[in-house]
């Protein structure tokens, strides 16, 4: 009977930061096809109870979290207004 190659399991993050605290060469496990996200950075907002409200019933509304109503929202901002100095730069 012939042996079977054993099916190469994929190796865990921290298994990998363990090689590489030991001086390990760890690239083979890298291959540049991702993107590196930004770090996240927690940070408080006050709001009143009626913007909180409102922001419940949209985010109920769109089946999503108020957290990611209000990053949907703050990206959207940011966004158009990068694109209104864009405009500005070129008139």
């Amino acid at each position: 009977m012939k042996k079977m190659p054993k099916s190469k399991r994929p190796i865990s993050a921290d298994a990998i930061a363990r090689q590489a605290e030991h001086g390990e060469d760890v690239s083979k496990y890298f291959t540049n096809d991702g993107r590196m996200m930004p770090a996240i950075r927690r940070v408080d907002v006050d709001l009143t109870e009626p913007v909180l409200n409102e922001l419940d019933d949209v985010a109920t509304e769109l089946n999503i979290s108020r957290q990611a109503l209000i990053k949907t929202l703050v990206r959207e901002a940011l966004d158009r207004r990068y694109l209104a100095q864009q405009a500005r730069k070129t008139n």
